[in-house]
């Protein structure tokens, strides 16, 4: 999993598989779209007006809780 913020345009992208997928996109409303791959897989996740929409004005901290991460 990926998850990259472009503070340019306000965007966070929540990339849950690796690699080219090809996508349709689903869009929730007007902020939240999902990236749908092969088998209805879902693929990412785009936030824009990141900032409004996750945190009142600036980003939330991330926490992860139980993650092991894998050498490689």
């Amino acid at each position: 999993m990926k998850i990259s913020y472009d503070p340019e345009v306000d965007a966070l992208y929540i990339r849950l598989i690796d690699g080219e997928q090809e996508c349709r996109t689903v869009r929730l409303n007007e902020e939240i779209a999902l990236n749908i791959g092969f088998n209805e897989t879902l693929v990412g996740i785009e936030i824009l007006d990141a900032k409004q929409v996750l945190g009142k004005g600036e980003l939330p901290p991330i926490v992860l809780e139980n993650v092991s991460v894998a050498a490689g």
